[in-house]
């Protein structure tokens, strides 16, 4: 992972890669979409939002409701 990206390092590869190429690397920006958005990300799944979504926690931060 690149330096200064805050995304969970169990996160699998594809959804690393989904992330990133959709310029998100830090947990704030991912703080600023809804679940459904992120899913859409090729790459990503139920497991990579699951982490996801207990990294955003522990920084106190959640997925922006709406669908």
């Amino acid at each position: 992972m690149s330096k200064g990206s805050e995304l969970p390092p169990e996160l699998a590869k594809p959804a690393q890669r989904a992330l990133q190429g959709a310029g998100y690397v830090q947990l704030e920006q991912l703080a600023k979409l809804t679940e459904g958005e992120v899913l859409k990300l090729h790459g990503m799944g139920p497991k990579a939002l699951g982490q996801l979504k207990r990294a955003l926690a522990e920084k106190g931060l959640t997925f922006r409701d709406g669908s």
